[in-house]
């Protein structure tokens, strides 16, 4: 069995859990690669990542490259003699860098690849409507997502489960795989395999913008369900509603599918008891369960429901 050191690359929270669970197992990280801090919030105070929040609290040392191809960067890389480098949720990594270890550098993946590449697998695994996904590891080369595949896991995808809850499923199971992952390359039982090649269709996870979040009503109620809980809790399927000439925009967070028939027009909003929260699609309803209002808390829709005034509402349909 060969002793294993690791370098440590990643930076939101979704990479802390795979961090956490190599030091629990007893690996050696010799220092943490992450973002620069920058400013955020109204005071413009510089915001650390939470690897680098975490990685302090265990005191591992913390590098933050402006640069991946610094010169200084990838001497101190080299002179910490870690021969495995861990990649949960970071950046393309130039060859300087991925090429140093000794054991190669392996990068954590949150789809089954080849599919779902890109940055951001988990949101549209459920914009596509999948029923599952799951995690895989690789060991990284020039492409992005395309080295050679050493494990992957399944996982089912509920119905009604949003992308902040799989994500959340997905970083536990992740982690458990990293950490296998390192077992395996240490115990020199790793048996890497070429992803599929061109001979099979490709679904893509490109990084999502505020373009890609606005409501087509007239689509159906499987595909707006979809891109609702896609899309939530970040960064939001969003619509502007208009209640009798007012127009707010309002983010959706949580829906269901129901069994009712669209007899209206798509976009149109039917409120029923007081309590349920109904838009009319291209086929069904689909029913709100949870939202929020630009500039106020998210709430359950019948919270929202009992702040209306009595008037028609209406969703706008940004393609009408």
């Amino acid at each position: 069995m060969k002793e294993i050191s690791i370098v440590f690359m990643g930076t939101p929270e979704f990479a802390v859990e795979s961090l956490s669970q190599i030091l629990s197992n007893g690996y050696i990280v010799k220092a943490v690669v992450t973002v620069a801090d920058k400013p955020a919030g109204r005071g413009l105070k510089l915001k650390i990542s939470p690897v680098k929040e975490f990685a302090l609290s265990k005191n591992i040392p913390v590098l933050q490259p402006l640069s991946l191809k610094d010169p200084e960067f990838i001497s101190t890389l080299k002179t910490l003699h870690a021969n495995l480098f861990v990649i949960v949720a970071f950046r393309k990594l130039p060859e300087e860098v991925w090429s140093i270890p000794e054991l190669g550098s392996f990068n954590l993946h949150a789809s089954l690849l080849p599919q779902y590449r890109g940055a951001a697998p988990i949101n549209h695994a459920i914009l596509n409507g999948e029923t599952e996904t799951g995690a895989t590891t690789f060991f990284l080369n020039a492409g992005i997502d395309t080295g050679t595949i050493i494990m992957n896991e399944r996982i089912s995808i509920g119905n009604n489960e949003t992308a902040g809850e799989l994500h959340d499923r997905l970083k536990v199971m992740g982690a458990e795989l990293v950490v296998n992952t390192i077992r395996a390359i240490s115990e020199d039982n790793v048996n890497p395999r070429e992803q599929p090649g061109s001979d099979i269709a490709l679904k893509g996870a490109p990084r999502l913008f505020r373009e890609h979040c606005q409501i087509e009503w007239g689509r159906t109620a499987t595909n707006i369900h979809n891109h609702i809980r896609g899309l939530s809790p970040y960064p939001g399927a969003f619509s502007v509603i208009n209640m009798d000439g007012s127009e707010k925009e309002i983010k959706l967070l949580r829906s269901e599918i129901t069994d009712e028939v669209s007899d209206v027009k798509a976009g149109d909003v039917r409120i029923v008891n007081n309590r349920r929260f109904l838009v009319a699609c291209s086929d069904y309803f689909v029913e709100i369960l949870q939202l929020q209002p630009s500039g106020k808390k998210t709430m359950k829709a019948e919270e929202y429901i009992r702040g209306l005034k009595a008037g028609k509402i209406v969703f706008i349909n940004p393609l009408l």
